[in-house]
């Protein structure tokens, strides 16, 4: 009690402008207490009424100042524009956000929305704003303003010019080039964002010329039919981002849009609903949790990469499905395909012995062999050959995409593609390895009789054995290595995303200057080409890229950080062997290498898989999932046959029934797989 009396005496509604808003930010300090209570604050609220009550003298100093305040600050704004971005673009709002995180802020303001800022500070303020009930808040207005005083604030015309405000800004960002070109044509023929203003200055005048109720309800009605037209609007640029690739900034725009046609409502129910208050206390709430969210730097970035992370993973999970294997003949393909990867694989390790052979500076070694990686890898691309450890990375998100729904028999079809995915891992793990260890020893001999030396010598072999053994830091690069994986991934994802957006095949296939050089069917073909490929382009060069380089940068900074890939490991082996000559099977040094093969690879696919797993798991919106019932069904299904983890080997009755359980209301798309 003597805290709030304390507090209340301070009051004085003639103090300047600063005094008065700091009194007012250390009443709502006194409410919120010690933060961590929302029943405590609803408390200090109903104390803070009755001891007004208590002090009927306080009554004319208080309302003299909430008046002034009134009409000093500019409530309009704050209804119509707190919580938006001044500007429509991404990176200026993150960097207003970052000014207003190191700036400090003034209560000697007008804007509405600064103080807002500063009065309401704490993630709690919107908790108990919320908890606030309508006799509590009738009785906190009684104490702020006589129902009977002319001089009463002009609430109705605030809120009406906060409505304004707000479709003033739908207008004009539903006018944007890059939204209207973007809508149906039926959302184009509506005209909605048109007519908005005209809806809202007919339901301003309806209230304003006190028209009969019927009149406002219908010029309401009329304006929320307006506004559901506009959000419709908006759902038609959604349909067009999901097919033509999305754009963070257009995103941004869209999600400020939405959220101001929801303001609208908002402010119609504070205006003309049937509790007034309690609609306005839960605006108010809203708008300080939005307060917080303003604050934040990370809840921006979420926020509006959200779609581009779901986007990526789509471009990912589309590519990925070509590298399951459903069947014993995709199985044999995946192993063909694997055997030609590791092949080609061999050529990759003589070029990184060759470059390491020049002795070039750390950079500029790490940037030729990330070259000759790139090289190498996009070759096997365009031989339609497979590198192993790429495939994790993008499967992974197709699988995601089968946990949207996990009712009926949606578990099991999801075990059934573990199993598909690991078989096809298994054969592509085996096609490479199996192969580039042959095609390395090969390689070797036939240098050996040309040029009179193997890949390597004596002391790059042993250097090798080193390296590789499995009792040092290999299992800790192999996983570094899977990191590299799911980043080249995620830039391959990007890459189509931004390939897509800008329509680039489309400039390909039509552009004037392009098809007079390449004449109109080349141009038609390499349009195609490079709208199958361009993912695999991106990732295949950033990989190479990556795995070139890194190492050579986390020297420069100090980090011992190295690269481990299983295919190329298995080929630098090889060759050490090749130098050594057969006597090195006797030595354990080759038998902890050799043992290293199998680590590497498990673990390059499970970073990798697990990595692209989760975020596409989130962008999916399927982080809350019942996991322990998967992880049971996985156990299940590796006790009662375990062989089709690893082999196509299945009986009869397990293909019916994998069959029967693919219904098309769980997983359409996997029921057509299986039936093509």
């Amino acid at each position: 009690m003597q805290d709030i009396n304390r507090i209340l005496d301070a009051l004085d509604p003639s103090a300047p402008l600063a005094q008065r808003h700091i009194w007012l930010i250390g009443v709502l300090d006194w409410v919120r207490g010690d933060g961590r209570s929302v029943p405590a604050a609803v408390s200090r609220v109903q104390f803070l009424v009755e001891a007004l009550e208590a002090r009927p003298e306080l009554l004319p100093r208080l309302r003299a100042w909430w008046r002034t305040m009134v009409l000093t600050v500019d409530f309009s704004v704050l209804l119509g524009d707190h919580g938006f971005a001044p500007r429509t673009a991404f990176f200026s709002e993150l960097s207003e956000r970052l000014r207003r995180k190191l700036l400090p802020g003034t209560p000697e303001t007008v804007d509405a929305s600064a103080l807002f800022s500063l009065a309401f500070p704490h993630r709690l303020d919107g908790a108990w704003l919320a908890a606030l009930d309508e006799p509590l808040l009738r009785r906190l207005a009684v104490q702020l303003s006589d129902p009977d005083d002319p001089r009463k604030p002009p609430w109705q015309n605030i809120v009406l010019d906060a409505i304004t405000y707000c479709a003033g800004q739908i207008q004009a960002n539903g006018f944007a080039p890059e939204l209207r070109l973007r809508m149906g044509e039926k959302a184009r023929a509506d005209r909605a964002f048109h007519q908005l203003v005209g809806d809202v200055d007919q339901l301003a005048r309806a209230v304003r010329q006190t028209a009969s109720q019927e009149a406002v309800d219908a010029a309401a009605q009329q304006l929320r039919e307006r506004l559901e037209s506009c959000r419709q609007a908006v759902g038609d640029v959604y349909a067009h981002l999901d097919e033509n690739g999305i754009s963070v900034g257009v995103v941004f725009r869209l999600r400020q849009l939405r959220e101001r046609i929801l303001r609208v409502r908002d402010l119609l129910d504070m205006l003309l609903g049937g509790r007034p208050l309690a609609s306005g206390a839960r605006l108010i709430a809203r708008m300080a949790q939005a307060e917080q969210d303003k604050r934040s730097v990370r809840a921006l970035v979420r926020a509006n990469s959200s779609l581009l992370a779901a986007k990526v993973a789509e471009r990912s999970a589309e590519t990925g499905e070509h590298y399951i294997t459903r069947d014993a003949a995709s199985y044999l393909r995946m192993l063909r395909k694997a055997a030609g990867g590791g092949v080609l694989t061999s050529v990759t390790v003589l070029l990184k012995f060759s470059i390491v052979a020049l002795g070039l500076p750390a950079f500029w070694g790490g940037f030729w062999s990330g070259l000759a990686y790139a090289a190498s890898f996009v070759l096997i691309q365009l031989l339609h050959c497979t590198l192993a450890t790429k495939q994790p990375a993008m499967t992974a998100p197709a699988m995601a995409a089968r946990l949207k729904d996990l009712s009926g028999d949606a578990v099991v079809c999801f075990v059934d593609e573990i199993t598909h995915l690991t078989r096809s891992q298994v054969a592509a793990v085996l096609g490479n390895v199996l192969l580039v260890v042959p095609a390395v020893l090969g390689l070797s001999l036939l240098m050996q009789r040309a040029l009179g030396h193997p890949m390597i010598d004596a002391a790059g072999a042993h250097y090798v054995l080193h390296a590789l053994d499995l009792r040092g830091p290999t299992a800790l690069y192999a996983a570094f290595t899977g990191v590299l994986l799911f980043a080249a991934s995620i830039v391959a994802g990007w890459v189509e995303n931004w390939f897509v957006l800008h329509r680039l095949d489309s400039a390909l296939r039509y552009n004037p200057r392009i098809t007079r050089v390449l004449g109109v069917q080349r141009a038609a073909r390499w349009a195609g080409f490079m709208r199958e490929n361009v993912s695999g382009f991106a990732s295949n060069i950033s990989l190479g890229l990556m795995l070139g380089l890194v190492p050579a940068f986390a020297a420069f900074f100090g980090l011992a950080l190295d690269v481990r890939h299983v295919t190329l490991s298995a080929g630098q082996l090889a060759a050490a062997v090749a130098a050594l000559g057969w006597e090195v099977l006797r030595q354990p040094a080759f038998w902890w290498c050799a043992a290293a093969i199998p680590a590497i690879g498990a673990l390059n696919l499970a970073v990798s898989f697990y990595l692209a797993f989760r975020v596409a798991a989130r962008a999916h919106n399927v982080s809350g999932v019942d996991r322990a019932r998967i992880y049971a069904a996985i156990r299940s299904r590796l006790r009662r046959r375990p062989l089709q983890f690893f082999l196509p080997l299945r009986s009869a009755t397990a293909a019916a029934h994998d069959d029967a359980t693919r219904r098309p209301g769980n997983d359409a798309g996997i029921a057509e797989l299986v039936e093509r």
